[in-house]
């Protein structure tokens, strides 16, 4: 009940919460596709690209998260185009700017007058959900929209080329132009959330949700609402994790939807192993 009270007299605590929900819809939506087609490494490649821009924005005194945007949309643009129009294999892709993106934000921080490498980076690192700004929820909230409408509209379009390329190709879906869509939108909806988990522990808010779902069903269109569900769960029982015990938000949304998974995969075996008894039974 504190922690309740709590959400409705602080509003960094309010934000935070709003914040949790809105990222909890992006990264279920976005996470499951990015699962679906096995590119969990594209995901991490994006956050640590963006990095860069980071450190250049630092550099020339400029909003970091623009700077991060503009480096992680054209990451993924670039990994995306040289993994199907060249002979480059999409994880060297993912490789080389997950490489790069972190040398030049570390190279600019470095050549910064005057920086000190601390809380101003922490942020960006680890995460800092209660220093959400309502500039932040309003985009989170933009995002969320354009992902549940455009979701509902094309998510067959999408789901196709997540599972099958050449199948999409075949039933008339263009799959180049789905593809480097929702690469600009993951290259987005990564950069928004950094403020909430971190470059560092990002990617696992994209995974651990879907993977979990995906542990109770096998159909993309119902992963994506559990996955939602798990996400926005695990984020508020971590806040309130965060809240009682003091430690930093990020970690604490981490942990607690590692052991959702966890009991996830305990409940789906003994849920098979009952099947199994009843099955041999009969």
């Amino acid at each position: 009940m504190e922690f309740l009270r709590a959400i409705f007299e602080f509003d960094y605590l309010s934000n935070a919460v709003i914040a949790c929900i809105l990222s909890g819809i992006t990264c279920g939506i976005i996470g499951t596709y990015i699962v679906a087609r096995r590119m969990v490494f594209l995901c991490g490649g994006i956050t640590h690209a963006s990095f860069g821009g980071i450190g250049v924005a630092f550099y020339f005194g400029l909003n970091p998260i623009l700077g991060a945007m503009a480096f992680a949309v054209l990451s993924a643009l670039g990994i995306e185009w040289s993994s199907s129009r060249s002979k480059i294999r999409q994880d060297s892709a993912i490789g080389v700017m997950w490489g790069l993106g972190m040398a030049i934000g570390a190279l600019f921080l470095y050549l910064t007058p005057g920086y000190a490498s601390g809380n101003s980076m922490a942020s960006f690192l680890f995460g800092s959900i209660v220093a959400v700004t309502k500039s932040d929820i309003i985009a989170l909230a933009l995002l969320a929209s354009a992902l549940l409408v455009g979701g509902t509209l094309w998510h067959r379009q999408v789901m196709y080329v997540a599972f099958d390329r050449e199948f999409a190709r075949a039933s008339g879906v263009r799959v180049g132009v789905v593809s480097y869509v929702m690469a600009v939108i993951t290259a987005v909806a990564i950069v928004l959330s950094i403020r909430v988990m971190g470059i560092i522990l990002l990617m696992s808010l994209f995974t651990m949700p879907v993977i979990g779902a995906n542990m109770l069903c096998k159909s993309y269109t119902k992963i994506v609402p559990i996955a939602v569900a798990t996400a926005i769960f695990g984020g508020l029982s971590g806040i309130a994790f965060s809240y009682y015990t003091n430690v930093p938000t990020g970690p604490a949304i981490i942990f607690v939807l590692a052991i959702m998974v966890l009991i996830i995969k305990l409940l789906s075996l003994w849920i098979n192993r009952v099947k199994g008894v009843r099955k041999a039974h009969q």
